[in-house]
């Protein structure tokens, strides 16, 4: 038998629906990801990434990761004639594991690159920006954290890594022909429960008229309509340069297809609690992450009406590769003393470029402004 989830947030929330009545998922998503007490991502009383926590990132693995990132920015620093400064703005840093690589990188194998560099971090969880300010303590000349536009560049990059599949997003249906929406209510249990209703906003109807996908009868979409104001945001601000989003997602056709022995024709959104995917995505909000699949073919599309010119779209493996890691592997190793860490290298690069492994179910979008 079910059990109605009791936190200080599950309270909230149905404390919420009581007041008003259903609430869309997207806005259940947000408080549960998002509350700056008690969402999942704001949370200082919980591990969410590594081997203790829910999910590992390829910046967690390794530091093998963001130096081989670092080898392709220094090329496109260099390609854009060197600017007197470069100011890359990292989103949804976490720990800081990422920034502290890649500046450590620039010291060591870009001394150039990294003289004109400023770092500007966008976190929303205080308490990841306060485990960040502690790790990146050896480069605070060079780190700053802001929000945009309070930033000035004359020519910037723009790095995120699974940041769009953490947007919260709507969830529509097809019934008898008609497009309604998922709500979420609570059931005479005190379960959280879903309901459908009108859509919420024009804005979905829009979507899925704009993807050109005639969804079948009960099929599922989970619309991310976050991704538009972002870019808008990051466009209004980037001068010139890059904006390099490294997510797992898939092209529209894959997202929505027209069988229903599909599981993606259900829609993508999971959850997951200690590397394990939950049955329940609306279990114990704040206790467990949720996501869903990017649409690749919505961002480029976006990207192209903002102006952006896709230079690289490929595999995370088969782009790290080209980027150099196996070079960048080979330096990091010298640097090693001992085997063991060399083998904790070496086994990070395989989980990173064997097809098999992490690598190959995520993607690299690299757009020029």
């Amino acid at each position: 038998m079910k059990t109605a989830s009791t936190s200080v947030l599950a309270d909230q929330l149905r404390e919420r629906i009581k007041l008003e009545g259903p609430i869309t998922f997207h806005d259940w998503m947000m408080t549960a990801l998002y509350d700056p007490a008690n969402g999942y991502y704001c949370r200082s009383d919980r591990t969410k990434w590594g081997r203790e926590g829910d999910y590992r990132t390829s910046p967690e693995r390794s530091s093998l990761f963001a130096a081989t990132l670092g080898r392709y920015i220094a090329r496109l620093y260099d390609d854009a004639g060197k600017p007197s400064s470069l100011t890359i703005v990292e989103f949804g840093a976490g720990d800081g594991r990422f920034a502290t690589a890649l500046l450590g990188a620039f010291e060591n194998d870009y001394p150039h690159v990294f003289k004109a560099t400023q770092y500007v971090i966008e976190e929303i969880s205080s308490h990841s920006s306060s485990l960040a300010r502690k790790r990146l303590l050896p480069f605070a000349d060079r780190v700053s954290f802001k929000s945009l536009p309070a930033v000035e560049a004359d020519f910037g990059i723009v790095f995120s890594n699974e940041l769009l599949d953490a947007f919260p997003v709507h969830r529509v249906t097809m019934q008898a022909g008609k497009l309604l929406e998922f709500y979420v209510t609570v059931s005479a249990e005190g379960e959280f429960d879903w309901t459908l209703d009108e859509p919420s906003t024009e804005q979905l109807a829009e979507y899925v008229a704009k993807i050109g996908v005639a969804l079948g009868e009960g099929q599922v979409a989970d619309i991310n309509l976050g991704i538009k104001p972002w870019f808008q945001k990051v466009l209004e601000w980037l001068p010139q340069g890059f904006v390099i989003t490294v997510d797992y997602g898939a092209e529209t056709n894959e997202l929505h297809p027209g069988s229903s022995k599909d599981p993606r024709y259900f829609g993508t959104l999971r959850s997951f609690q200690r590397h394990n995917i939950m049955e329940n995505v609306l279990a114990n909000p704040g206790e467990q992450d949720l996501t869903s699949t990017v649409n690749w073919s919505y961002v480029r599309q976006l990207g192209s009406e903002f102006g952006l010119r896709v230079v690289e779209f490929e595999r995370q493996d088969k782009f790290l590769l080209a980027a150099g890691l196996l070079d960048q592997l080979e330096i990091e190793s010298k640097r090693q003393t001992g085997e063991a860490a060399k083998l904790q290298l070496s086994n990070a690069a395989l989980e990173m470029i064997l097809p098999t492994r992490m690598g190959a179910h995520f993607q690299v979008l690299v757009q020029q402004k």
